[in-house]
């Protein structure tokens, strides 16, 4: 598959799942076809969100994608090996940054809150934060900024990963892969796919 039947796919697997059309699934028969090897066509870095679990809502099958989830969708170190691993070894086509609306994390950044580990992470949302260009109130109570902000962190997700990976830059650049960002509304249950 290209990387752009792979967004198409997901596409298809977020309408099923927003219109209940989704696949039935033997996951015992998945789990016994994927034993003896793994062939993801995409590496999603989600949100830790528990109301955002991407198999779902791209209504995918054991072994369909590899999954890396933290607050905010972050770009770390250890997220950018596995997604290195994903696309360059067991060759993923897509290297997908979702975000999704109200995000908890997205307004901890908003708030500057600190506690403990989770400051650090936070830090790498605030970019995020004073690069969101909005016309309002600029507040985490303020649904459209936090949303907006949360779009801003995708973005710069999908830029992080470009400009911190050469290995992924060179596999988007060669057409080998494709580096995108998705925006999940919790409300609705629309993926919509940035770049």
């Amino acid at each position: 598959m290209t990387p752009a039947q792979v967004i198409g796919e997901l596409k298809k697997g977020n309408e099923r799942f927003r219109t209940r059309k989704m696949v039935p699934r033997d996951f015992l028969a998945e789990k016994r076809s994927s034993a003896a090897g793994q062939y993801p066509a995409a590496v999603v870095l989600g949100c830790l969100d528990s109301r955002v679990p991407a198999e779902i809502i791209f209504d995918a099958g054991i072994g369909d994608m590899f999954i890396g989830r933290v607050a905010g969708n972050v770009v770390n170190d250890d997220m950018l090996g596995s997604m290195e691993f994903a696309c360059a070894v067991a060759g993923a086509k897509l290297a997908l940054v979702l975000g999704h609306t109200a995000c908890g994390a997205v307004k901890g950044a908003i708030d500057d809150v600190e506690m403990g580990n989770l400051t650090g992470l936070l830090a790498r949302i605030k970019p995020a934060v004073s690069a969101t260009k909005f016309e309002g109130e600029k507040l985490s109570k303020n649904a459209a900024y936090v949303d907006a902000v949360a779009r801003t962190n995708v973005v710069l997700g999908t830029e992080n990963i470009r400009r911190r990976s050469p290995i992924l830059e060179k596999l988007e650049k060669d057409g080998r892969i494709k580096i995108a960002g998705a925006m999940y509304d919790l409300a609705n249950g629309v993926v919509e796919f940035i770049g």
